[in-house]
């Protein structure tokens, strides 16, 4: 083949298609969230996938217009929108490296005096969910998150599942426990109760994998969303793009990275967003996890899309 020939976009929903038929052979399916009561009645049955590229186009599959609690995945938009209120100062509250530990861990808090490692563990998040509150009531706050999220979706239906929040409300100890002690650190500037109401509802919003890829296109597109302009800076959609990369999926972060080479940030719902800049935003949902608190088949589908479609950060193919 000659080296300056054009390389044919792949077929998305035939890719889609084969991932989808593939996942449905699969018995290790892993094991549904059980600490959260709304979550552990999930079906480990279920998977879906969405794929939105660049030019528009969008490829479902499975279980991908079924909505499901996004949890940790929501990270992504309160944090953007944090940076949107306070742009880099939120990095004097909370860190930019991965965290080597449980995401839910209060370790390393002790030892870093209550600054987080990074924005997508549970106590940089609630760190987030600060900055968010400040001038608003929590539900202010929640509503304008969900705002922001429908916006980015262009989609009206994506709301907060009372029943997962309040859920989360009841069982939530250990959440409540690190925005207590980030608190004492001077890391937490509202009334704990306030913030991890925001945190837990935040975690409720529920969405399904067209919903999510199509969020998402903003980070595949230097931060841009077709139809209605700009949304943040290239720059900080790069940033963003690297925290996933890098923080996405907690202590195993680095393994996302080394098989499918995107940036994703996944969530114990069993969903995972993942990007690939100037390609694709991609959308997965199978409630089992693996060991690390990750979908277990999402995880999976994704390394079977990265190797059909040959897309990864790392690859210099067209």
């Amino acid at each position: 083949m000659n080296g300056d020939a054009v390389l044919m976009p792949p077929d998305l929903q035939s890719i889609v298609d084969e991932i989808v038929a593939a996942m449905a052979t699969e018995e290790a399916r892993g094991k549904v969230a059980t600490y959260i009561p709304g979550l552990a009645t999930v079906s480990p049955a279920h998977f879906g996938m969405a794929v939105v590229s660049a030019d528009g186009s969008v490829a479902l599959g499975g279980d991908a217009e079924l909505p499901f609690s996004t949890q940790s995945v929501s990270k992504v938009f309160a944090l953007t929108m944090a940076l949107g209120k306070v742009g880099d100062q939120l990095w004097a509250r909370v860190g930019r490296e991965p965290s080597g530990n449980a995401f839910n861990s209060i370790v390393q808090l002790e030892a870093e005096q209550g600054i987080p490692r990074n924005p997508f563990i549970n106590a940089g998040a609630i760190v987030v969910a600060d900055v968010n509150l400040a001038g608003h009531q929590p539900r202010e706050a929640i509503g304008e998150l969900l705002r922001f999220i429908r916006f980015l979706a262009d989609d009206e239906d994506i709301h907060v599942d009372e029943v997962i929040a309040r859920s989360e409300t009841e069982t939530g100890f250990r959440n409540i426990a690190l925005a207590n002690y980030m608190r004492a650190f001077g890391n937490i500037h509202h009334p704990v109760e306030r913030v991890t109401g925001v945190y837990f509802h935040q975690c409720a919003i529920a969405m399904s994998c067209l919903q999510l890829a199509r969020a998402g296109r903003y980070l595949m597109l230097d931060g841009l969303l077709p139809d209605a302009g700009r949304v943040i800076s290239a720059r900080r959609a790069r940033r963003i793009n690297a925290l996933m990369l890098t923080c996405g999926h907690y202590d195993a972060s680095g393994d996302f990275a080394f098989r499918i080479g995107m940036p994703g940030k996944s969530g114990v719902g069993g969903g995972i967003l993942a990007v690939v800049p100037g390609k694709a935003s991609i959308a997965v949902w199978s409630p089992g996890l693996n060991a690390s608190g990750n979908s277990q088949l999402g995880t999976k589908a994704l390394e079977h899309f990265a190797r059909l479609t040959g897309w990864s950060v790392f690859s210099s193919r067209d």
